[in-house]
């Protein structure tokens, strides 16, 4: 076993289980593990991942462990990690450092731990180990990443990173922030945009698992209750189409306009955020950004009405503002708390404003899991073979490995589609007709 820190290394038999049925799942990354680990293409590559520790991650750490690469990874939210999980990789040789209740503190020296092995290529899910990375290498003193990151880093380890990978909306916003201003120092690939990724993760994988944390957390019946969601990207209309197909009335609230007019067209009601206030019984959030329900909404909501998050960050909805509003708190099960305000209403938060998919629940099905993490493991490959070629841009996958995770899944699927004849081919290249 390597180096690693973790709740309990016995839960080990239980995560070894868990990761299998993950696997039996994850076809397409199955079919490439088997082939990688005969074939070693990543010998001498160290990989430092900050990615939720869940076991479909697990089936992504552990092919690029038979493909010959270094592992660490740290957990990329202090309250997503599964304990078994995190004790089975730990017994397979991967240097873990997570466990489910992290402390801000814990959570940060974690990211840094697993970065002190000098990766050559890093893995995010959110930018946190990326923009540690960045603000140590630029010396930019502020927050308790770069605290507590530049006293166990040097700057020097950024210098040896080839190149990186990107999971979420969210982190590629981080991304292109650092790219705008010049600041970006590798390449990194975005694999979020991905068609075979958010078209399927992003909306199905979100959509299902955010209604499976929110039920989970409070055996409520949707049918019949009014869902606003917030955000109306990938995520935010696969949750609202499921949140519809549980029988709910769903209102949307964005402020992209073709956004949402599209969200109006497709049947939704389409309101402000103060509007939706007074209408809502639950509230979710997916934009990627900041204080996105907050005070003058709150003081509007009904008495009970519950909110939850499905954006990377603990920021969508503004605690600051719950915390001066409520004269009273309680915890009502391990990821329900009620705040009760001054005039009796309470409101019900989930998971600490972070993840519901992930608290709340066990993120993603592993085989919606097997197309993002398939184009984890091949952007992994493209940035040891082409990393020095590229420069310090945020790239797509190229259009060929997308088609070949969809064709791959399709076969695992049993599915047949139609070939494009010579004649079909020459005629879509013409501009003659």
């Amino acid at each position: 076993m390597g180096e690693y820190k973790v709740r309990d290394v016995s839960l080990a038999d239980k995560g070894k289980i868990a990761v299998e049925w993950a696997q039996a799942q994850m076809h397409v990354l199955s079919r490439l593990r088997a082939r990688l680990s005969k074939e070693k293409p990543l010998r001498g590559v160290r990989v430092a991942a900050c990615m939720h520790v869940t076991k479909e991650t697990a089936v992504l750490m552990l092919t690029l462990r038979d493909a010959g690469a270094e592992v660490a990874l740290a957990a990329s939210n202090p309250l997503s990690t599964q304990d078994h999980v995190a004790a089975y990789l730990a017994t397979e040789g991967i240097h873990v450092y997570a466990w489910r209740g992290m402390s801000p503190q814990e959570y940060f020296t974690a990211i840094a731990t697993a970065a002190s092995i000098s990766p050559t290529i890093t893995m995010d899910d959110g930018g946190d180990l990326t923009v540690m990375l960045h603000k140590i290498a630029h010396g930019v003193q502020e927050g308790l990443d770069y605290e507590i990151g530049s006293k166990l880093l040097s700057p020097e380890v950024v210098k040896g990173v080839r190149g990186g990978t990107e999971e979420t909306t969210t982190g590629v916003i981080r991304l292109k922030a650092l790219e705008r201003e010049g600041r970006l120092l590798y390449p990194v690939i975005a694999v979020n945009d991905s068609r075979t990724k958010y078209l399927f993760d992003n909306r199905f994988g979100t959509g299902q698992s955010t209604i499976d944390g929110i039920m989970r957390a409070t055996n409520i019946l949707l049918a019949g209750k009014t869902v606003v969601v917030a955000g109306y990207g990938w995520v935010g209309r696969g949750i609202a189409w499921r949140a519809r197909g549980m029988g709910a009335r769903v209102v949307v609230v964005e402020t992209d306009p073709v956004k949402a007019l599209e969200a109006y067209y497709e049947g939704f009601y389409v309101t402000d955020m103060i509007s939706a206030a007074a209408m809502g019984d639950v509230f979710i959030t997916a934009t990627g950004n900041v204080n996105v329900i907050r005070r003058e909404h709150m003081e509007r909501m009904k008495d009970g009405a519950i909110l939850a998050n499905s954006g990377h960050f603990n920021v969508e909805i503004s605690l600051k503002d719950l915390e001066d509003l409520a004269i009273g708190k309680r915890r009502i099960n391990e990821v329900v708390e009620e705040y009760t305000l001054r005039d009796g209403r309470r409101l019900y938060l989930l998971a600490e404003g972070r993840l519901v998919n992930l608290v709340a629940a066990e993120g993603h099905p592993s085989e919606v899991m097997d197309l993002s993490f398939a184009n984890q493991a091949l952007a992994v490959l493209l940035l040891a073979r082409k990393a020095e070629k590229l420069r310090a841009k945020v790239y797509r996958l190229p259009r060929s490995i997308d088609d070949k995770v969809a064709r791959l899944k399709l076969e695992a699927l049993g599915v047949r589609i139609e070939k494009l004849t010579e004649e079909q081919k020459k005629y879509l290249m013409s501009w003659s007709i």
